[in-house]
């Protein structure tokens, strides 16, 4: 990765009411090739003019990132969808179903989207973010944006302005923040894929599968299947080690209070929804009321307790799987090198 040198510009702005002379601002930088990082109800995404191949080539610069990993492109009406890819009845009311929220659909993709927002497929993803500020960022800018998480490739997504200002600060153009994000889900979207007859859960996240199963039963009697290795690299986030702090992560299951036998744990922090056994003298605890909370600050405490300086985390695997539940084990299996 190349050591970019760009004086970025950082404004906050208004959650509810995102100030247009702002979003003009940015809208300015994304027409002319740039960078802008900016929120949505998930975590903070990395912005570019996702038909512009060389504007989407400085994102994975920026990120570090392989360039064979598709983008996600954020739109934030329907007829933009239609202009990007190959619609059918199922996907329409698949997007009216769950649009704009925490979901992203996987389908054909029409020439217009470079290969370079595509990392070389013949599928593209799209999403339309449940967030005043990243709609109406598109909106300003008159283009679908492609958005990966404003994060150095690999890194713990960001959450806050924070996260996002100590890994992009000098390689991006613009970041947009907000203090006002606290019912954030935390984890990326989930991505389904809708390319052919059987749909598909490439990456569970911020949309429970319960939801989309319910759906798909009852209009096409069919439900979500697992995809096999080449379906997986329709996706973002499946095939590369993510979400993983610069310290170890190791995984324990609260049924067995298996702590993987750590003989020097008080070096060491612990993450998850119950009190770990008096035994272990845990330097650091984050305890989390619900599956929904977790899921919320689980990137943040990951970079949190690497600033400790302490020798690693371990991190509760609930076992609820409902809800944000799926996503929020697939990220720490992912964060341990365990995917």
């Amino acid at each position: 990765m190349s050591e970019l040198k760009i004086n970025t510009f950082k404004h906050k702005i208004n959650y509810l009411e995102p100030e247009p002379e702002i979003l003009e601002q940015a809208a300015k930088i994304i027409k002319r090739g740039g960078l802008v990082a900016f929120p949505t109800e998930t975590v903070y995404g990395l912005g570019a003019d996702a038909l512009n191949a060389q504007a989407v080539k400085k994102i994975y610069e920026a990120k570090g990132r392989p360039s064979n990993n598709p983008l996600i492109l954020h739109i934030n009406n329907l007829a933009q969808a239609e202009k990007l890819v190959y619609l059918d009845d199922r996907a329409e009311l698949l997007m009216r179903e769950f649009w704009p929220g925490p979901i992203t659909f996987v389908l054909k993709a029409k020439d217009i989207i470079p290969l370079e927002t595509r990392g070389g497929l013949d599928t593209a993803a799209l999403r339309m973010p449940d967030n005043k500020i990243a709609a109406k960022l598109i909106e300003f800018a008159d283009t679908p944006i492609a958005a990966p998480s404003a994060n150095t490739s690999g890194r713990p997504s960001p959450t806050d302005f924070e996260a996002v200002n100590h890994d992009m600060d000098g390689r991006i153009d613009m970041i947009l923040y907000s203090n006002n994000l606290n019912k954030n889900i935390g984890i990326e979207s989930t991505v389904i894929d809708i390319s052919e007859a059987q749909p598909l859960l490439l990456r569970a996240g911020g949309t429970a599968k319960e939801l989309i199963d319910k759906v798909l039963m009852k209009n096409f009697n069919l439900k979500l299947a697992q995809p096999d290795e080449q379906s997986k690299r329709r996706s973002p986030g499946t095939r590369y080690r993510h979400y993983a702090p610069i310290i170890p992560v190791k995984i324990c299951y609260f049924k067995d209070n298996n702590f993987i036998n750590l003989q020097d744990n008080n070096e060491w922090g612990f993450i998850g929804l119950h009190e770990p056994d008096k035994n272990f003298n845990f330097k650091k605890i984050l305890i989390f009321s619900s599956l929904e909370d977790y899921a919320r600050e689980l990137f943040k405490s990951f970079r949190d307790l690497e600033a400790e300086n302490l020798q690693g985390i371990i991190a509760e695997l609930p076992e609820d799987e409902s809800g944000v539940g799926l996503g929020l084990r697939d990220r720490i299996l992912r964060a341990a090198g365990a995917l």
